[in-house]
């Protein structure tokens, strides 16, 4: 079983817009609605892959609800979601159909106790006895420490359970510190995280600076990753126009799918891009297209650093 963990869930709304305009009213094309948050959307797409995927965080009132009753018509995963006693989140993604971009709207989430929070971590602690990895994944909601995640590390390091750390701001250069086996930035948070704006020399840094391997995603570029192995570029074959939304959380899918089954890290890249590519081509976040994600497996390109340099 692969643990993923949300905190701060979110039931995810898409509108589609012919064009988007500031300040103009719209009629919406389509609208989509699902259990959201970064975990979520990757304890989906594992279980797409054929594992047994379980999400564990936060779900309380009537968005929670919703959630949660998505959540039981995917098959492979199991929700071990603790209540709360505020009102999960929304985030609402507006896809310009003209212009192929998203604009997100994220809500900060409900307010956790010291009473929840406690609970989360003796629940936590008990899955981690199954769990062959663990991701923790997304933004903290108010009330949890902002040192949260690098408690979750050491916790699984303990126990023995390889887990991967895909946050931003002060919880992720507080999470770094515990050592992570695998973290996964973009190049903004590895720029915030380590000041370069160049991301080779930045995947680099924030690896010294503790993780075991750093997975920096470039957008459209694909990933660059820096291991005790060694160092990778990974592209998708072509640049694809769509929604963004849950191709990072795909790409997480991808990692510690391979993780799991012991996959040489090209392979495991390979997997993650073009994962990540073939959910820009899918119209929600949590899903991707299948028949695109075969096609750009065969296709993506991963170039191992040290020989190209």
């Amino acid at each position: 079983m692969i643990l993923t963990v949300t905190l701060n869930t979110a039931l995810d709304i898409t509108h589609r817009v012919p064009a988007l305009r500031p300040g103009a009213s719209h009629r919406v094309a389509e609208v989509a609605e699902r259990p959201g948050g970064k975990g979520v959307n990757v304890a989906r797409v594992i279980a797409a892959l054929g594992h047994e995927a379980t999400v564990t965080g936060f779900a309380g009132g009537l968005t929670g609800r919703l959630l949660r009753e998505g959540l039981t018509a995917t098959p492979g995963l199991t929700d071990a979601l603790l209540p709360v006693s505020g009102t999960t989140r929304r985030t609402i993604a507006v896809v310009d159909e003209l212009s192929g971009t998203t604009t997100q709207l994220n809500e900060p989430g409900p307010v956790v106790s010291p009473a929840e929070w406690q609970a989360f971590q003796e629940a936590y602690a008990d899955l981690l006895a199954g769990a062959a990895a663990v991701a923790l994944c997304g933004s903290l909601p108010p009330g949890v420490p902002v040192g949260a995640y690098a408690g979750l590390v050491r916790t699984a390091r303990a126990a023995g359970v390889p887990v991967l750390l895909d946050t931003s701001g002060e919880p992720l250069r507080r999470g770094i510190a515990a050592r992570p086996d695998i973290l996964k930035p973009n190049a903004d948070e590895l720029a915030e995280l380590t000041g370069s704006h160049e991301p080779s020399r930045a995947t680099r840094d924030a690896r010294r600076r503790g993780a075991g391997a750093v997975v920096t995603s470039l957008g459209p570029d694909g990933v660059l990753a820096v291991t005790s192995g060694g160092s990778w570029h990974a592209t998708p074959p072509a640049r694809l126009r769509g929604n963004p939304t849950g191709a990072g959380d795909s790409l997480v899918a991808g990692l510690l799918s391979g993780l799991v089954e012991h996959l040489p890290w090209p392979d495991r890249l390979a997997r993650a891009v073009a994962l990540s590519a073939a959910t820009v081509l899918a119209p929600t976040a949590g899903e991707f297209d299948r028949a695109a994600y075969e096609e750009l497996l065969r296709r993506t390109v991963v170039t191992n650093e040290a020989e190209a340099a």
